[in-house]
């Protein structure tokens, strides 16, 4: 059953009221397949090949570039699009008092085994009302509605009323190191509000749990295979590990959004051969925690995790191969209840807030940029990094439809000034 809200068009110029049937659905099908078909799956990544297709999407909007390459072929593209006549010297002087609403998006992808699909992953294809490909879900479908719903705005006689910053970044599959962590850094962080067209089947996300990502080395004493008793296994020891750690209750409330903590254990190596007495085992985690923990909390919950199991006489060393904090913004928050409103209006239903397992670019907005964030995109969670990823062609419409409605809707519906709250 759809649920109409009466107050979901409010916002919204009454000559965009009927925007669906301005989406030019072809040319959306069009961007999305021709992201996908530029493959830049991370590792390496390559991002720079894709900035020509973003480029020329974009040229009709006339934006201001900005290219970021903090390694070879590692590009974050910047494009800000301005009132037109109004340039820095003109917001300098205060030409302009609209607020600039930041799109976040990532242009890497997982890796694709292409024997394992029935179509070639950088292949696109359309069937049955989907679209096929690495990245149609994760989030190349994504970033093409929130390009094509310019076209589609304009088409309904409407115009942002707002600054839109697009910010296609690299390396967000591999925790954003060389992408908005850059541009987090040099500055390049700024607006008043951000959407991160991430697969959500378009629920609005505010919060989203952290990780910690390593090896915990396990050192033990070789020893003849034939008198296990005399050294000191590794493999033993990283056996315990694994059984105090894996999906392990770390304790503590649950988070309404986001549950509680949890460790997985993934890889597990060692010894050297079969009748020596292992010397080192290496044990691979992966912990994902709560908005709040800090890298040395993070750390030591495993330390003392491992402690209580009776293993403080290990010789274990923690090595951290990745972090990144949790985050989160008010379920309230005027921008979510504004993004709500935009996309009960192209879907008739109210969608709901809702937390993620995992870990997004969201986090440097919310964490670092003070900026308040959600993740709304089209597209289902469970198709990313799969094989024959997909997503539904429908849900790309809408998703273009509710980013329209954003456009038009944020100078005016969302300044600071909370609009009328949305209930589910």
């Amino acid at each position: 059953m759809r649920r109409h809200l009466s107050t979901a068009r409010a916002v919204v110029s009454p000559n965009v009221g009927a925007v669906h049937q301005h989406v030019d659905i072809e040319r959306l099908i069009e961007l999305a397949s021709a992201l996908i078909a530029v493959g830049t799956p991370n590792p390496p990544g390559n991002e720079a090949a894709l900035t020509g297709v973003l480029r020329d999407a974009l040229a009709p909007w006339h934006p201001e570039w900005t290219e970021i390459e903090p390694a070879p072929g590692r590009v974050s593209l910047i494009g800000r699009l301005r009132r037109p006549g109004t340039d820095d010297v003109g917001d300098r002087l205060g030409a302009t008092a609209r607020p600039t609403l930041i799109v976040n998006g990532h242009t890497d992808v997982v890796p694709a085994v292409a024997e394992r699909w029935a179509h070639s992953p950088f292949s696109p294809v359309v069937m049955n009302g989907r679209l096929y490909g690495r990245g149609s879900a994760d989030m190349k479908g994504g970033l093409a509605a929130a390009i094509c719903a310019l076209g589609t705005l304009e088409a309904a006689g409407g115009e942002p009323s707002c600054d839109i910053v697009f910010q296609f970044v690299a390396d967000e599959e591999r925790g954003g190191g060389l992408g908005t962590r850059v541009l987090m850094e040099s500055g390049l962080l700024q607006g008043d509000a951000c959407v991160v067209p991430e697969p959500t089947s378009l629920a609005v996300c505010v919060a989203e749990r952290g990780l910690l990502q390593g090896e915990i080395v396990v050192k033990g004493r070789p020893a003849h295979g034939s008198r296990p008793r005399e050294g000191v296994s590794a493999i033993e020891h990283a056996a315990q590990i694994v059984l105090a750690l894996h999906a392990a209750d770390f304790g503590g409330p649950d988070h309404p959004l986001l549950g509680r903590p949890t460790a997985n254990i993934g890889t597990l190596h060692g010894g050297s051969a079969v009748n020596i007495v292992a010397e080192e085992a290496r044990v691979g985690f992966d912990r994902r925690l709560l908005p709040g923990v800090s890298l040395d909390d993070a750390v030591g919950g495993l330390r003392e995790r491992l402690w209580a199991a009776g293993l403080g006489g290990t010789d274990f060393e923690i090595e951290v191969r990745d972090y990144g904090e949790g985050s989160e913004m008010g379920a309230a928050h005027p921008f979510a209840e504004l993004v709500r409103r935009c996309v009960a209006s192209a879907t008739g239903d109210v969608p709901p807030i809702i937390g993620m397992t995992f870990t997004t670019d969201a986090r440097f907005l919310r964490n670092q940029g003070r900026i308040p964030a959600v993740v709304c995109g089209p597209g289902d969670i469970g198709q990313a990094h799969g094989t024959d990823e997909w997503a539904p062609v429908s849900q790309l419409v809408d998703a273009t439809v509710a980013y329209a409605q954003l456009y038009c809707s944020f100078g005016t519906g969302w300044s600071g000034t909370p609009p009328a709250q949305v209930t589910s």
